[in-house]
């Protein structure tokens, strides 16, 4: 008898409701067939099998409130060899005399030569990210692979993800080539051979169930949620007008939300169908087209969503930096010495940021629904540009931490962005965000909210100009401010409080000392 239990939900949630049961029991089930749907305050998670065999008793009806790990259903498990399939299927075995016990077995396979064959399987992505592209493949066809050798890259929404190899072989088949938009669940290829390398023919892959996984498209018997169809018929829109993310291309409530909500943006219907304007022959043959990386596409969708949804307005201050410079100069030798990392400017504006946040707390706050979500914590984004793009790390709990912790923090996650290994969880969870235009140059700017923040401050180039100190002209080193807010939240005079605590702290640093 196996449980059936409330999966992880996602961060900060820790509850769900029961919304439909697709299986009663006595039913068979097969192994990851859908068996329930639970919907939490942000997302429709399905519940899959664990194994096969026959549904046993259901725990949690229908409309009940379940916690994270409740137990939901049972299930009596059918053929030892079916229960033990998903369990066997990423391991190498090396069993020369053993017979297949099913057709159906997905992995490990058997090949000629008393060897196995491994399948290689997308990777665990990350909360919430369902599918990634294939980037790149390192080996080819026929090429001879270690255990943990990189395989391949994948690119998700946020970050690339390396594949490694899950054993010593041959690479024998690639089920995803480059370009190839995979599920969570989905296989890439498959290796086989001996410890030594030897090259075996290629198990024969099961190609209707690859290629529904590998396109993302749904197949003729999936099934969209039950909720998803009534908020379809609801909304008056049809099923190709909104792109599935559930499993196999299945269309989820969530999807349908966004599909009536990019709809509800769009300025006319003919204005995202309008072809591109005729190019001249000569030109044509000069341009180059490349494909939109899923980071980039996501860039762009999320800015734009933060355009349309969001009450953005920015107000803007300048500060001498004179003092901060200062300090800066005078002890970055000693600080580097002892804490093994450079002293910034980005430590005094996060410390800046930080005080000016207690004093107005609604910059640090969300908006949820009709309700306002106050952060009594501070975990600051750092926008960073990379090769790929736009990517915000964060430092969580940034309030408590010290001028060294925030440089050391800062530095890691820079090397990360860099490097592409930023995590999902270090981009998630963002209450306010700090973007340093100035390291390109940039004199002044209207940074964009990264959504569901309420707020996001500018940092521009430091430039001397001529200021008026004290009746007399003198040359300062100047830098504007930009900060970008939700006016639904945030009213002009909290806007303007915040920069000026910031322009006052940075003016004086030993107000930062004293809380002042």
């Amino acid at each position: 008898m196996t449980d059936v239990r409330v999966p992880t939900l996602g961060e900060s949630v820790t509850e769900a409701t029961v919304a439909t049961w697709f299986k009663k029991p006595g039913d068979a089930v097969a192994v990851d067939e859908m068996l329930c749907e639970l919907e939490t305050d942000k997302v429709t998670v399905e519940v899959p099998s664990p194994v096969a065999g026959t549904m046993g008793e259901i725990v949690a009806a229908e409309g009940d409130t379940v916690g994270v790990d409740a137990l939901l259903a049972t299930i009596s498990e059918g053929g030892k060899a079916e229960a033990d399939a998903p369990k066997d299927a990423p391991k190498a075995e090396a069993k020369p005399k053993e017979e297949p016990k099913e057709k159906d077995a997905p992995a490990p396979k058997k090949a000629s030569g008393g060897s196995t064959g491994v399948d290689v399987m997308v990777p665990t992505l990350g909360e919430s990210v369902t599918e990634a592209t294939v980037s790149t493949w390192f080996k080819k066809v026929g090429d001879t692979v270690s255990q943990d050798e990189m395989l391949c890259e994948l690119e998700t929404d946020k970050v690339s993800v390396e594949v490694p190899a899950p054993a010593g072989g041959v690479l024998t088949e690639i089920t995803a080539p480059e370009g190839t938009t995979v599920d969570a669940s989905a296989k890439l290829g498959v290796i086989s051979g001996s410890a030594s390398g030897e090259l075996e023919p290629a198990p024969a892959p099961s190609q209707t169930a690859d290629a529904a996984t590998a396109t993302g498209k749904p197949g003729k018997d999936v099934e969209d949620a039950p909720s998803a169809k009534k908020a379809m018929a609801e909304a008056g829109i049809s099923r190709d007008q909104v792109t599935g993310s559930g499993r196999d291309g299945r269309i989820m409530k969530d999807d349908v939300a966004k599909a009536v909500s990019a709809a509800g943006n769009a300025p006319a219907p003919q204005a995202s169908a309008a072809p591109r304007a005729p190019v001249a022959a000569d030109d044509a043959s000069r341009e180059e087209r490349v494909k939109m990386t899923r980071l980039r596409q996501t860039i762009a969708r999320r800015l734009k969503e933060s355009q349309n949804t969001a009450a953005m307005l920015t107000t803007y201050n300048e500060v001498d930096m004179t003092e901060v410079m200062a300090l800066r100069n005078e002890y970055k030798d000693l600080f580097l010495k002892k804490h093994g990392v450079k002293l910034g400017f980005m430590s005094f504006f996060t410390k800046a940021c930080v005080h000016a946040l207690r004093e107005v707390p609604e910059v640090n706050a969300e908006i949820d629904g009709t309700d306002v979500v106050y952060k009594n914590f501070v975990h600051m984004g750092i926008a960073a540009g990379t090769p790929t793009g736009l990517v915000v790390p964060v430092i969580r709990d940034s309030d408590a931490m010290s001028f060294a912790g925030i440089e050391k923090a800062i530095a890691e996650m820079g090397a990360k962005a860099r490097d592409g290994k930023l995590s999902m969880a270090e981009m998630q969870g963002g209450t306010f965000t700090i973007s340093n235009g100035g390291v390109y140059g940039s004199l002044m700017s209207s940074p964009i909210l990264n959504p569901p923040q309420s707020g996001i401050l500018g940092m521009h180039k430091i430039q001397d100009r001529p200021m008026a100190i004290n009746g007399k002209v003198e040359i300062r080193p100047m830098m504007y401010l930009a900060l970008s807010y939700d006016h639904r939240i945030v009213d002009g005079k909290g806007a303007v409080t915040f920069l000026v605590r910031v322009k006052e702290a940075l003016e004086d640093p030993r107000r930062l000392l004293m809380d002042l």
